[in-house]
């Protein structure tokens, strides 16, 4: 036996344990570098077959972010798109996580937006950095 109550199993989902100096750094912000998808998948705009376009993301905008196995709530604080020397657009966004997060940079991510009521994936990204919480 674990010693650990099924009910109580799911609290830790995602969390990470590990010797003092094991672990990667724990982050309350994260500089991510995003992909959106062109279309929402099984989601279904009125009369067409084809989903509904994904909006890019806007500053403010409530997403849920899966690092791992762990899903955090975060709020966009800034973005940022440039073009670099192919004319390939390089798009970055900064997330404040409504819960501190132990990841290391170069994670990959996945980027979720409320959808009529319900979550859904709308993109991908790589964590480039972030806000470092002291410990």
């Amino acid at each position: 036996s674990s010693g650990i109550n099924a009910e109580y199993g799911d609290r830790l989902v995602g969390h990470v344990i590990g010797s003092e100096g094991s672990l990667p750094p724990i982050y309350t912000l994260i500089e991510i570098q995003y992909h959106l998808m062109r279309r929402l998948l099984g989601v279904r705009t009125e009369g067409k077959s084809k989903g509904a376009k994904v909006d890019n993301l806007s500053k403010n905008e409530v997403l849920l972010v899966n690092i791992g196995s762990l899903s955090a709530g975060g709020r966009v604080s800034a973005i940022r798109e440039t073009k670099n020397k192919h004319g390939a657009v390089d798009k970055r966004a900064k997330v404040i996580l409504t819960s501190a997060v132990c990841t290391d940079v170069g994670e990959k991510i996945a980027i979720s937006r409320k959808i009529n009521k319900h979550w859904r994936l709308i993109g991908w990204g790589t964590i480039k950095g972030g806000q470092k919480m002291a410990i």
